[in-house]
């Protein structure tokens, strides 16, 4: 078997921004409009989901500094908490957490693509372009990596290039981003909660370095760092594109909308520069299809060395890549995209995904009490009052997220129950290889 080659800090910290500028970014304003029409509360909701993501890139960074393996919540929580909970995370993963995100951002690629090219239809340049990142990333994990790098340079360049033209080049919209009192009570109302969770599922991937800590050089160093900095990286970026998108287009044609970049570029650049800024958008949703498609599969590939019933998943190709658990997430990512609403899975991954980062940041407050002498290269910044914000935060909008769209948060629950069924299954048929070695003898 060939050991994968490790890669290096600055490969991490792209993996995490592409992993975070995905979908959420260029559709979810206009459905935290359809609650909402302040520019401060919007801008407050941006800086909010960064504060968030920072608070817990830094629980999680001292949690896999001290516990350096691949992975992510799966190995976190069933390494500091217990097998089950961290098994219902790897499932939630395997299952809808990195596929559901990757059918959301080949949905929006399609859309943009065929927004530009009316004569292609959107769901088959979809496939098209799972199916194209899966067989890169079959490939060694240096030339993903590279293919990854591509595009998130790609995208953080449009990025710039189009909040720069919007305050230079249009007259401003009536927009205000100063606070008004009149707005502040919106802060603790269920609009402020739904629409944080849209701008969390935009946020989402602040960990994603955490799923590949065997390919990255020096983890317990280089895992930290990549969180941090692109975390800080991305919560400017998108603070500043949501301010150019609110500046250059009406409100009333963002409302609702799905392609506010591609209204924001027509408004920026008129017709024919506003299809050329959607094409570069689409292109950039490659990287975060690309980012999603190698960070997941290392999830399912833990869980397949780990216990012997799934040990399928745990296989490698030639280039040390995990092919059968790569190919397993494209299949979830095609029927979702053949059976789902945009919206519908949005709110669906993002309740459950959310539900494991809370339970992994409670974690490592839970094992600084339970283990103070285990080594920890990296402390969290801020100990206890960014993970105590981190908690606080997630847990309210997850009480107001159930109460706001209780079926979309049932139906993450339900994954949930069918996670700890086959979490059953496996400890039924062999003994739980997550458990210390003693607990495994008795």
């Amino acid at each position: 078997m060939v050991k994968p080659t490790h890669v290096s800090l600055s490969s991490a910290v792209y993996l995490v921004v592409a992993s975070m500028i995905g979908t959420g970014v260029f559709t979810s304003l206009g459905f935290q409009l359809l609650g909402i029409q302040s520019g401060f509360i919007i801008l407050l909701l941006w800086l909010t989901g960064g504060l968030l993501a920072f608070c817990g890139a830094v629980s999680y960074a001292e949690l896999s500094a001290a516990l350096p393996r691949s992975g992510g919540e799966y190995h976190l929580l069933s390494r500091a908490l217990h097998p089950l909970a961290g098994f219902l995370s790897g499932w939630i993963s395997a299952t809808a957490g990195f596929a559901a995100p990757i059918a959301l951002a080949a949905m929006a690629f399609g859309s943009y693509v065929s927004g530009v090219f009316p004569g292609l239809q959107a769901l088959p340049c979809s496939f098209t372009i799972v199916l194209l990142v899966t067989l890169v990333f079959l490939r060694p994990i240096r030339t993903g990596s590279r293919f990854l790098m591509l595009f998130a340079l790609l995208k953080i360049s449009l990025i710039i290039i189009l909040v720069g033209a919007a305050f230079i080049l249009v007259d401003p919209q009536p927009v205000s981003f100063a606070p008004r009192a009149s707005e502040l009570g919106m802060v603790f109302g269920g609009n402020f909660a739904v629409s944080l969770m849209y701008v969390m599922y935009a946020y989402a991937g602040w960990n994603a370095a955490t799923y590949i800590v065997n390919d990255i050089k020096d983890p317990q160093r280089n895992v930290p760092r990549s969180l941090l900095i692109g975390t800080a990286l991305v919560t400017v970026l998108y603070t500043g594109l949501n301010a150019a998108f609110l500046w250059a287009a009406p409100i009333d044609q963002l409302k609702g909308e799905l392609e506010i970049g591609l209204i924001a570029g027509q408004a920026v650049f008129g017709p024919t520069g506003g299809k050329v800024m959607a094409l570069f958008i689409a292109l950039g949703l490659i990287s975060a299809i690309s980012a999603l498609t190698w960070a997941g599969p290392r999830v399912t590939q833990m869980m397949g060395e780990d216990y012997p019933l799934l040990r399928w998943f745990g296989k490698t190709n030639p280039q040390g890549v995990p092919a059968n658990a790569t190919v397993f997430q494209a299949t979830l990512v095609g029927l979702l995209l053949l059976t789902a609403t945009f919206e519908q899975v949005l709110i669906y991954i993002q309740f459950v995904i959310t539900l494991s980062s809370f339970l992994t940041v409670l974690t490592m407050m839970i094992l600084r009490v339970r283990e103070p002498d285990l080594p920890r290269p990296y402390r969290a910044w801020g100990y206890p009052l960014t993970p105590l914000l981190f908690l606080g935060i997630t847990g309210f909008t997850l009480v107001q997220v159930f109460t706001q769209k209780p079926l979309e948060s049932l139906a993450g629950l339900a994954t949930l129950l069918l996670g700890l069924a086959l979490y059953l299954v496996c400890r039924v048929a062999f003994k739980d290889p997550t458990r210390p070695k003693p607990d495994r003898a008795a």
